[in-house]
């Protein structure tokens, strides 16, 4: 049945497109479209949260960290991908009360260290962001690609336009209303898909292993991984969204943990298959795909339920993102003394969406520019969340920016012997992530805004 495949994609995304134009509000103000203000409850938000983080990301780089690192780089994935979560439960409801009518974390960064923090800290949003779209929809063309006989191309712009649709004319309520079906429905695709992939895996033989990775590598891994996805998910505009998206700072926490911990679940769920694949000795493919692998060969039918959850996972984050991105060019206009209309922030989010689909369709490699852009986003974390600290000042912010962009460096400046080797490990050559920039970039900024914001207050 050659239309079956894009039957069910569409049913899938008309479905979401309904749903989201639903719990649009006619008639309602800039600031509701953009941050539904004081509205949601702790569930929502925790199904929110899940439906938001988990991108196509899921099927590729946990089961693969699962099969080549073993149990521990991947418990590591797993409290990396919640951590942000838990930061927002313990951060969120302080920063609320803080800045009350607040719309973005550059909002905050403003109010404690001046225009020019905030900028800075709108730029790494926006490049994060970007960064996350472009991965996406570039995952789906190639997942459409390997499931099917269909174009990705087709599925990249059908997603792109059917998540355009809700969240320009629905802001934010669209998308955390699609966010809740979304949640549900990717955690029953994912028991499906899963347990039956569990059920096609060989026998695992006797002398069957978990991964020989020595201890200390493992670990590194894992540190490495908790570092970069915190640091890049606390400038997720669409997550600081969700801080004033909440009913009260008690439903925040709330959500923020049951987000939390369901994500830590699914993690670990979709990277243990990764583990089993590997043990059994299944064909991991090339390039290895530990979770796809258990779907060769598989029956048409649970082919075609992997690619609605490979697309359902997609359709979740690239909302949270057209309207986060969305978000926060209409913060930083009216940041900058520009009044912005309604109409003005829904042609935002569809212009911005024109330059990711052009990247995805070329089908390029985003984890080296991934991987920079979390660097970036880990130099600057820890001086702009010392903002709630009140003998924190915008010279020690600056300062501690600026330290964690040389602690960065550092580590290979050391190893290689030079500054441009130093630049050309942060730059993660090959794309494959390695500890010393992240751990560089944390300490170095944490110590200088800590020991710059001690000193100043001796003075």
């Amino acid at each position: 049945m050659p239309y079956l495949t894009p039957a069910a994609l569409g049913a899938a995304l008309l479905l979401f497109a309904v749903l989201g134009l639903r719990a649009r509000r006619v008639g309602g103000q800039l600031d509701d479209y953009i941050t539904a203000r004081n509205s949601q409850t702790a569930s929502t938000l925790g199904l929110s949260f899940l439906a938001s983080g988990m991108g196509a990301w899921i099927l590729f780089a946990p089961p693969e960290v699962g099969a080549f690192v073993g149990p521990i780089a991947l418990a590591g994935y797993a409290i990396g991908a919640a951590m942000p979560f838990l930061v927002f439960a313990a951060c969120g409801p302080s920063i609320r009360r803080y800045l009350p009518e607040g719309r973005s974390i550059g909002e905050f960064a403003q109010r404690r260290y001046g225009m020019g923090v905030r900028r800075y800290v709108s730029l790494l949003s926006v490049l994060y962001m970007a960064v996350f779209l472009a991965a996406e929809l570039t995952a789906i063309n190639g997942i459409t690609a390997l499931l099917s006989d269909m174009s990705g191309s087709v599925v990249v712009i059908g997603v792109a336009l059917s998540t355009l649709v809700y969240t320009a004319l629905g802001g934010l309520r669209a998308s955390l209303a699609t966010d809740r079906w979304q949640a549900w429905l990717l955690i029953a695709l994912l028991v499906v898909v899963g347990w039956v992939g569990w059920q096609r895996l060989p026998t695992l033989p006797t002398d069957a292993e978990l991964p020989s990775v020595p201890v200390g590598s493992a670990l590194s891994v894992a540190l490495t991984l908790v570092i970069a996805v915190t640091a890049a998910n606390l400038f997720h505009q669409g997550y600081w969204q969700r801080v004033w998206a909440a009913r009260n700072g008690q439903a925040l926490g709330r959500g923020a943990i049951l987000g939390g911990l369901i994500t830590v679940v699914v993690v670990a769920v979709v990277g243990g298959l990764g583990i089993l694949a590997a043990m059994s000795g299944t064909s991991l493919g090339e390039p290895p795909m530990p979770f796809f692998a258990l779907l060769t060969e598989a029956p048409q039918w649970l082919m075609l339920l992997a690619l609605v959850l490979a697309v359902t996972l997609v359709a979740s984050s690239v909302d949270t993102l057209q309207n986060g991105i969305a978000s926060l060019a209409v913060s930083e206009g009216e940041g900058g003394s520009r009044r912005v209309s309604l109409a003005t922030a829904r042609w935002i989010t569809v212009v911005l969406m024109v330059p990711v689909v052009i990247v995805a369709l070329q089908n390029l490699s985003v984890l080296r520019l991934f991987l920079i852009a979390d660097l970036l986003c880990a130099t600057a974390v820890v001086p702009v969340l010392l903002g709630l600290w009140s003998r924190m000042t915008t010279r020690a912010a600056v300062l501690g920016g600026l330290a964690g962009l040389l602690g960065a460096v550092l580590p290979g400046w050391i190893t290689g012997g030079s500054l441009s080797a130093g630049l050309l490990a942060a730059s993660f050559p090959g794309g494959v992530p390695t500890l010393g920039p992240f751990l560089g970039a944390l300490v170095a900024s944490t110590l200088i805004s800590l020991l710059v914001a001690g000193l100043s207050r001796i003075r």
